[in-house]
Order: structure tokens, then sequence, then C-alpha cells
């Protein structure tokens, strides 16, 4: 990982951003099996992978899925530019496209190995736990010593059975988790061990715990050494948190009072060090200044419980300056695979998990970010509010499947104990993308939408929005400004998964509507790779 960590403000309006994805699928593999390709085309596609490959090896992923697919133009009978590009998908985490990449390999070579195993990966990544099983066993049929294939068909087998376990379970139970942990506290069975030696959480005069700024950063400093606090700290951090998320509704309204900034940051997936850094350079809450996580805190990096933790912590000491957003890593589906439920279940225990998985679903699934003062400077071309203010839609995915859903549908969202599911509202605020073409597209990711400039801006001015703001894919430069200015995406966990060699970024807001943007560099942490606590045998495959 890289030890820079130097700063820079960057202007509101940089001349070129990262391109918001790989190019989209090539036509239908039945189009083009008729054309004859010629040995001078071959040659052409032959080079076209060189360069590509050698994109990928060195992370540029973007590039090498743009190389592959001029290749595959060329000659879209090699089923190894096919699968070659399904994998670059798979690392821009574009498991649509790369499930149709993958396919169309299996098409031309039906004892195509690798192909069946990208796409069982795909399957695996959106949560298709039969159909990945399906083609880990179609693999094993062609490679029946292939032992490693064989533990992944397993771990994946173990997950299904474990979901439709709990999904019987779930039916049965009463209480939620964070009743049944008030209880469990209240009968004396999750008191401080004697022993512990950490940070110590204050106690009111009734014996009620209380949270102070002292105890909060002794408790980063006790993460940061590489210890752990008491199960009862942990429950009672999540329940302060917890208390003041279900007073909030699913759209939160913040405004910006003169002489306030908030800083939105974008998915920080469990990279603690990172996270850590990114609290120095933003500062921590206080009267004029609030911060604005917007989802993804949990999951790939092996550090999410001390993520989680310290967030929700600040929720509790700041209610009104920590504001924190669903992303859809906050659901039980993705914590089951991409490693939270094990690390959770491994630091504090089954219930703790319970407890958290719960409280993620207290949290609101936007925020209205809104300028208190007159707009700094010409606003010629800039959607306002009625009241002639800035305004920002903060959310983790982004729009819908259909136009005329406005800000109130959204308030009115019943979010608590509830997951997001794979349709619906919900489900396209925390998982939609944004695309370069006009209308809605298919998902590259094989979840939600994708929704192009022309139906950001009829979103905007219809409810008066200035613009957009969201996190859920990876920029190199930390952040990108698309669809004319009006959707901004930040993404706040460099050299995500130790290997993307992306910067990190956060929004600066004041209370005139003005943004400025800060990136930075990834830090150096012990030696722990992401993943850590995934399902056994599944976590090279997820990264």
């Amino acid at each position: 990982m890289s030890g820079s960590s130097d700063a820079s403000s960057q202007p509101p309006t940089p001349s070129a951003s990262t391109p918001a994805s790989s190019p989209p699928p090539s036509p239908t593999l039945s189009k083009l099996t008729l054309q004859d390709v010629s040995d001078e085309a071959r040659e052409e596609a032959a080079a076209l992978k060189l360069l590509a490959n050698k994109a990928f090896v060195g992370h540029e992923f973007n590039k090498a899925a743009d190389l592959y697919s001029q290749a595959i133009e060329k000659n879209p009978l090699d089923a190894t530019l096919w699968c070659n590009r399904a994998y670059t998908r798979i690392k821009l985490e574009e498991h649509g496209y790369g499930l149709s990449d993958a396919s169309a390999a299996i098409e031309l070579d039906p004892k195509y190995a690798k192909a069946y195993y990208r796409r069982a990966t795909c399957y695996l990544q959106t949560l298709r736990y039969k159909q990945a099983i399906g083609d880990f066993k179609k693999l094993l049929a062609l490679e029946p010593q292939n032992q490693l294939v064989r533990m992944q068909l397993d771990s994946t087998q173990k997950i299904m059975r474990k979901v439709e376990f709990e999904k019987a379970i779930e039916m049965e139970e009463e209480k939620s988790a964070v009743e049944r942990c008030a209880e469990i506290i209240a009968e004396g069975a999750c008191d401080v061990d004697s022993g512990y030696a950490g940070p110590v959480l204050a106690q009111t005069e009734d014996g009620k715990y209380k949270i102070d700024l002292e105890f909060l950063n002794s408790m980063i400093q006790w993460f940061k050494d590489g210890k752990s606090i008491p199960r009862r700290y942990v429950w009672e951090i999540v329940l302060g948190a917890h208390a003041h998320f279900a007073q909030e509704e699913s759209l939160v309204y913040v405004d910006i009072e003169d002489g306030m900034t908030i800083d939105v940051i974008g998915d920080v997936h469990g990279q603690f060090y990172d996270y850590l850094h990114l609290l120095s350079l933003t500062g921590k809450p206080s009267d004029n200044h609030a911060l604005l996580m917007n989802g993804d805190l949990v999951d790939r990096g092996s550090w999410s419980i001390e993520v989680i933790i310290t967030a929700l912590a600040f929720k509790w000491l700041y209610p009104r300056r920590m504001f924190i957003n669903r992303g859809n890593h906050e659901a039980k589906e993705m914590n089951r695979t991409y490693g939270f439920e094990g690390e959770a279940k491994h630091k504090f225990g089954d219930q703790s998990y319970k407890l958290f998985a719960y409280v993620f679903t207290a949290m609101p699934l936007a925020t209205l970010v809104s300028a208190t003062k007159p707009p700094a400077g010409s606003t010629k071309n800039a959607i306002l509010s009625p009241e002639g203010r800035k305004r920002y839609f903060v959310v983790h995915g982004g729009l819908f499947s259909k136009d005329g859903v406005t800000l109130d549908d959204v308030r009115k969202i019943k979010r608590i104990g509830r997951q997001p599911g794979q349709e619906g509202i919900m489900c396209e605020l925390l998982w939609t993308d944004p695309q370069e073409l006009p209308g809605r597209g298919p998902s590259k990711r094989g979840v939600g939408i994708a929704f192009g400039p022309d139906v950001t801006k009829r979103w905007c001015e219809a409810n008066g929005v200035t613009g957009v703001i969201r996190s859920h894919e990876v920029r190199q430069d930390g952040y990108s400004i698309e669809h004319d200015g009006l959707c901004t995406t930040v993404f706040s966990a460099p050299n995500y998964v130790d290997q993307a060699g992306n910067k990190g970024a956060f929004i600066r807001i004041d209370a005139t509507g003005s943004q400025e943007y800060t990136q930075f560099d990834a830090q150096p942490h012990p030696p722990m790779k992401p993943m850590a606590y995934a399902s056994s045998g599944l976590a090279n495959l997820l990264m």
C-alpha cells in the first residue's frame, strides 16, 4: 500500500475525469458468428489482446476493457477475448457485463473451464448461489482434480444452506436484535470483564453508559494498536447510535448554516487505517462541521468492525453532526458473502452481528444537504431549490427505474427491519449507477439499473435539486463529475482492496452550496489481506 498521504484540493469542475465504466457489452454473439474473420483481423486482435493484458496487469482495468472490446470487434470468435474481458468486468465490479461475456465465451467453447469459473464468480458476486453452484459443478466435470474449485463449491453450498436456514429462523423470531440485546444487558449477561484495561466508557449516576470525546479518541488509538473493547461497550455504542437513527426519516434533511461545512465521504469498506487518515483531513464533527458517510462502511476490508464502531460512536456523540446513509453493503446478503458477518462473529459473537445487521436497517437511505445562503458566483443553468438555494441529494447508489419519484416518496419509505432486495425504490437507491448514454439501461452489476444524463436532469428539475452526489463505484481520481455536472461520484477507499491503485476523495460543501474536492492516498496497514473473514475458499474469488 502506498505510504504517501498528500492531500490536494481540486477545483470544482475538473477538465477531465475517469470514465464512469468500461464500454457496454459487444453485440450479441449470434449476430457475429456468421462473419468471416480474416487472418489480418486475427493478427490485429492478437496485438490488441497483448496491450489489454499489459493494461490489466498494470491495474488499468478501464483501459484493458476498452482494448479487449476492440479486439473482440476484430475477432469475435476468440473465446479467450470474451473470457479475459469478463475478468476485467469482475475487477470493475461490473458483474452483469461479466456474466454476458463469460456466457459468450462458453457459447464459443463449451469446454472452456476458465469461462465457467468467471461466470460462477459473477453469479456469486450477484448472490445467485444456485447458478454459481451449477457452473462450479460443470467446471469440476471438466477438471475433476481441481481442489480449489471443489472447496469453493463446498463454501457456496454452505452459504446457500445457511441462507435457507436463516430465512426459516427469521420467520420464528419475534423480537428485534435491539430488544434482545437490551434484555441480555438487563439480565446481567453482558457485563465488562474485570480484567479489561482499556479505555473506559463513562457512566451516569444511575449506572447508564454515556459517551464522551475522551473515550472516543482513546478507543480509536486502542483500535489502531490492534486491541479490542468489551462486547458490552460495542453494544452500548451500537444501541446509542440506533436510538438516533430510529428518530430519523428515510430521507434526512440537513441545512448548512452560515459558517458551517459538511464533508461527504464515499465508500470506506473496512479500510480502517485509511479511514483514520481521512478523519485527520476532514476533522472530526463539531458545532460548525458535519460529516456525512454515504454508505458501504463495511465488507471487503478486514477492519470493518473498527470502522463501523468508530462511525457509530461519532453518531452517538454527535447525532446532529454525524450522518450515515445506508449502502448496498449494509445488508445481510452482502455481509454474508463479503466478510463483515464473519468478522463481527469472530470478534464479538453471533448476537453482536445480529445487532449490527438490524441497526443497518435503521440507517437512513438518503440525505438532502441544503445551503442556507444564496449561491456564490454565477447560477446560470444551475437548478435551485424553490427558495433559490443550492441543495444536493446524497445517496449511495443513484436514481430510479421510472420517472416521477419525489423526495417525499423517499422520505416515506418504510426501511427499519427490511433488506433492500433485488428491485424496488430501496434497492435502486442503494444499487443503481450512472451511464453515459441517455435513457435507462440494464445494470452492469446485474442488480438495479443504469440511468443516463437526461434521467438525472429531469429528476433534478422536478425536485429542485442542484445535483446528485453518490458513491458505490471506484473512481481512479477518488471522484468524478458526470451528467453535465449534475451527478458526482465520490469514493473514499484508496487503493481499494489493496490492488486498485486509486485515490480516495471527499467533498466539502459550505453554506452557499459551493463544493471543494480533496484527494488522498492510501496508508500503510498491518499485514492482513482484504476479505480475511470471508467464507472459507471464497476470498480470492471475490477480490
